[in-house]
């Protein structure tokens, strides 16, 4: 019987960085990216403003996780986009985290300009809903920059730099980095990215 054990070897790698070896355990992900709405709490019928307002808190306290002093500096990556294309590559960014075995609670998604489709949806629910679910942290959230002071450390923070300011850039830069325990990863311009790392950090 001519059968090879390569063949199956061959089917395995054809898919490339997909094709992650069978560790089923490693990749804990029955639910890609955030999509139309996760299975979380009952969302009241009546819409909520547009953005997060930072200066109004959850009525139920969330414990911060913030057990263990900063260990170190998180690691930066830059993914060179355009602000047109910044969502774009930092929706890669979040694809490749999750088929890396990156758990989707351990993700932040911050943007600059235009809010990311998710938490427009999300929001659409009414704030205090959309809060909960970064309360409960077991998903990928997305929050505007001007929400950044007011959502809890994950280990990766990504940031697409989609639009806004430079100012905006360069104040929400920095507090991305502070909320970043491990990686952050920013998609945007590179010289502006540099600039603004290079003196806020």
């Amino acid at each position: 019987m001519p059968l090879i054990p390569e063949e199956p070897q061959i089917h395995e790698s054809a898919q490339g960085p997909r094709a992650t070896p069978a560790s089923g355990r490693v990749a804990p992900t029955p639910r890609p990216v955030p999509g139309p709405r996760p299975a979380a709490p009952p969302r009241p019928g009546r819409p909520g403003p547009a953005r997060p307002v930072p200066a109004q808190r959850a009525s139920h306290t969330a414990a911060k996780p913030g057990p263990s002093a900063p260990a170190a500096t998180p690691q930066i990556q830059l993914l060179p986009a355009s602000a047109e294309g910044a969502l774009d590559a930092a929706e890669e960014a979040v694809d490749l985290l999750l088929e890396s075995g990156r758990a989707p609670g351990d993700i932040l998604v911050i943007t600059t300009g235009e809010q990311h489709p998710w938490a427009a949806h999300e929001l659409s629910f009414g704030e205090s809903a959309y809060w909960a679910q970064h309360d409960a942290g077991d998903d990928v959230f997305y929050a505007d920059a001007s929400a950044v002071g007011r959502a809890a450390p994950r280990p990766v923070v990504v940031v697409a730099v989609n639009g806004g300011t430079e100012a905006l850039a360069a104040q929400t830069l920095p507090q991305a980095l502070g909320r970043a325990r491990a990686l952050l990863i920013v998609c945007g311009d590179p010289q502006k990215i540099n600039a603004v790392l290079g003196a806020g950090v």
